[in-house]
């Protein structure tokens, strides 16, 4: 026979007081009296009564219930970023007793919001209508991996041009003066800010841009792959390469070594993102290390300050990332 479940009705006849007095207690109401409260805690102790959380929640007027939002595409599930960004978020709502509710979108459909007392969204991409769908709505917004200046909603990102400008610096520093790059997606804000990091520091040494040095790609390897082949077959081949992702930058060096090349006695590669599976490869792949998991773990603890009325401040944070040395890159041959 299955042990009966202690409701709150349970706990309300054992100390001798109503079903209400017992919701204030639990809720943490301050006008309960000493004698009362005394009666309901021993109650409660006594018959091991576990409240529910929802109804907690509800009676305080409160939804703690935190939504992620996450643009789909191909391999989300196999991608570092996404994974990092899940556990993040997982962690930190796992430590403060919160419900996650996840929803990877198209960028048009609308978002049911009912069930959230807050929404990160992850990245902007193709659903902006949708943030301001939900702070049109009042609901308290986070957006991470996005700069954005033109909404009135918090952010937490990272500073993907001083990142990419400090990949480009390293190789510079190494005496390399032929630096290409194999880009992210352009339409995203990642791609466009590695990019431009890139051309800020080969500016700052005075070196003139070369388009043939840049190839637009989209984080996947087989435009890594068509990257180099491209690069290759330049009259002018460059030394090095800044790839805007460790995925590119590992199938930049595996094709590299088909075609005979030595990684990085004939070209240097750093990445981004410090991917674990850099540390694997042939060589150990040089990167910035972008912090994914604090990111997220700090965009859910902004916003439930926000929400539980803890914070009234706009959240504008950027995050450095920093470079990982490791055995990709060298000085290149005299």
């Amino acid at each position: 026979m299955s042990k009966k479940k202690i409701s709150i009705e349970d706990v309300a006849a054992r100390a001798g007081v109503s079903i209400t007095t017992v919701s204030r207690v639990i809720n943490n109401v301050l006008t309960v009296s000493k004698k009362n409260r005394a009666k309901v805690e021993e109650a409660v102790a006594h018959l091991n009564f576990k409240p529910n959380v929802s109804a907690q929640r509800l009676a305080k007027g409160l939804n703690t219930a935190v939504g992620l939002v996450m643009p789909g595409y191909p391999g989300i599930f196999h991608s570092f970023y996404a994974i990092e960004i899940i556990r993040g978020i997982g962690h930190a709502c796992e430590t403060l007793k919160l419900d996650l509710i996840f929803h990877i979108t198209n960028g048009y459909n609308p978002l049911n919001t009912n069930n959230v007392g807050g929404v990160i969204f992850a990245d902007i991409i193709e659903n902006r209508k949708q943030i301001e769908a939900t702070l049109a709505e009042g609901i308290p917004c986070m957006v991470i991996n996005n700069v954005v200046e033109d909404l009135k909603v918090n952010y937490i990102a990272v500073d993907n041009v001083k990142g990419a400008k400090t990949a480009t610096e390293y190789l510079l520093g190494l005496d390399h003066q032929k630096i290409a790059t194999v880009t992210g997606s352009l339409q995203t804000q990642s791609g466009l800010h590695r990019l431009q990091g890139y051309k800020d520091a080969l500016k700052k040494k005075n070196i003139a841009i070369n388009d043939d040095y840049i190839y637009e790609g989209d984080y996947s390897r087989r435009s890594a792959r068509l990257g180099l082949e491209h690069l290759l077959s330049l009259k002018d081949k460059p030394t090095a390469i800044f790839s805007a992702s460790d995925d590119m930058a590992l199938e930049i060096i595996n094709v590299a070594i088909e075609k005979g090349l030595k990684v990085p006695e004939d070209l240097s590669v750093i990445g981004f993102d410090d991917n674990p599976g850099g540390l694997y490869g042939s060589v150990g792949l040089t990167t910035m290390h972008q912090p994914l998991f604090k990111m997220a773990e700090d965009a859910v603890r902004h916003l439930n300050a926000i929400v539980g009325g803890r914070r009234h401040t706009p959240v504008r944070s950027l995050l450095d990332p920093e470079l990982v040395v490791r055995e990709s890159c060298s000085s290149p041959k005299i």
